[in-house]
């Protein structure tokens, strides 16, 4: 092909078209631009809006077009309690660096500081979200990331209280490295497969540091949950994967650090579960593998309410715990097995690591006390230990066949 000077002229029109496409506008007080919904109206699609350090007393924000919104040393957007401030219903928006304040509370709407309505391919990130109803609002929207946000609620009562960052019917989404605290749910999914959970620290929450329902095919790491109403609430949801959280210090009469409800093909696997009330509360979940988790002085490591079958609890550290397994069933069809538990005291004469007498997890008083919660106060009583040595040795309420016959001598790392 030969290259004439009528193509050259084309493509250098091209080029230059194309470069010229996307503008920054600058936003701030002494601008021609002043606000930010003015800077949206003027942009075109994959423009950035440049908002300057100050205070602007702005909501129903609608992003209706592909932009970047980028925050300069953190400009304030003030919602006044008039309601919602940022709606995105665009493909391609970023809202990056800004401090999102006074949303307003409402019975009949959940207003969001930030909320993105059947869209694809958001980036929020950097966002400070203070004084909220709700904070971060996905809906209907999908392949999206919810990045290194900070979300400080002041919640009194779930009643008038939404939560810090809510999934609803999305999908492929990321929420990584961000900080929630103070709201109803720290996190919250209904209706939202394959979402990656990672690295987010959701504490001081009224209900639940992360909450999720009908949701399937999603992954939680390396997150931390402490110090909430409960730790996370997992119900009614398949194929999910917990590796590497801490679930700490959630205490209360109805509390624990994990529920599971209805769950089925899950795996739980490398967590931490320390100073919980019930560290792991299940009931109706199937086919669930637990290894390598560590459960540490919590009230009930592992507490049993029924109907869960083939579930495989291997290699895990049950240490200093009241009970380490409570069952409310003579029938058991779960496996127990390699564990290391502080409260065996058989012996390993062949040397090989593994306890030569089986143990048996389940005491007779955490029956007695799921039967009658005021026998609590008899905890560590001489006559607690007498019939749960008797039980012990020849059961009667408890499952016979629920022990592990290769209990640990040394905590597995």
């Amino acid at each position: 092909m030969v290259v004439t000077l009528k193509h050259i002229i084309f493509l250098v029109c091209i080029l230059h078209w194309s470069l010229g496409q996307s503008e920054t506008i600058e936003v701030c007080e002494s601008c021609e631009i002043n606000s930010v919904k003015d800077a949206i109206s003027r942009a075109q699609a994959t423009d950035t809006i440049l908002i300057k350090k100050g205070t602007y007393k702005e909501f129903n924000i609608l992003v209706d077009k592909p932009l970047t919104l980028i925050g300069e040393d953190y400009p304030i957007i003030d919602g006044e309690d008039q309601g919602e401030i940022i709606r995105v219903v665009s493909d391609n928006v970023t809202i990056d660096g800004l401090f999102i304040i006074n949303v307003g509370t409402s019975y009949t709407s959940d207003h969001a500081a930030i909320r993105v309505v059947r869209s694809e391919n958001y980036l929020i990130q950097n966002v400070v979200l203070e004084k909220l109803f709700f904070g971060i609002y996905i809906e209907k929207s999908n392949n999206g990331k919810i990045y290194h946000n900070k979300i400080i609620g002041d919640a009194k009562d779930e009643y008038n209280s939404g939560n810090g960052i809510q999934l609803w019917y999305s999908k492929n989404v990321t929420v990584d490295r961000n900080i929630v605290q103070g709201v109803r749910d720290g996190i919250y999914l209904e209706f939202s497969d394959e979402i990656v959970i990672n690295n987010n620290i959701s504490s001081n929450n009224l209900r639940y540091g992360l909450h999720f329902m009908f949701s399937n095919d999603d992954v939680y790491t390396n997150n931390t949950f402490e110090n909430n109403g409960a730790g996370v609430a997992v119900m009614f949801s398949k194929r999910i994967k917990m590796v590497n959280n801490i679930f700490r210090e959630n205490w209360g009469t109805t509390a624990y650090g994990m529920l599971l409800k209805e769950i089925n093909d899950a795996e739980i696997i490398g967590n931490t579960f320390e100073e919980n009330t019930i560290a792991i509360n299940i009931e109706g979940s199937n086919r669930i593998t637990y290894q390598k988790n560590s459960f540490i002085k919590n009230g009930w490591a592992v507490k049993v309410l029924g109907a869960c079958y083939s579930n495989k609890f291997e290699g895990n550290n049950f240490l200093y715990n009241s009970f380490d397994v409570s069952y409310n069933s003579k029938l058991n069809d779960n496996v127990f097995d390699g564990n290391y538990w502080s409260n065996y005291t058989g012996y390993d004469l062949d040397k090989n690591g593994i306890g030569d007498v089986p143990y048996r997890p389940v005491k007779l008083f955490s029956y007695v006390v799921n039967r009658t919660p005021e026998t609590i106060v008899l905890l560590r009583s001489l006559f607690m230990d007498i019939i749960d040595f008797s039980e012990k040795v020849s059961p009667v309420f408890t499952p016979d066949n629920l022990i592990d016959a290769n209990p640990l001598m040394k905590k597995v790392l």
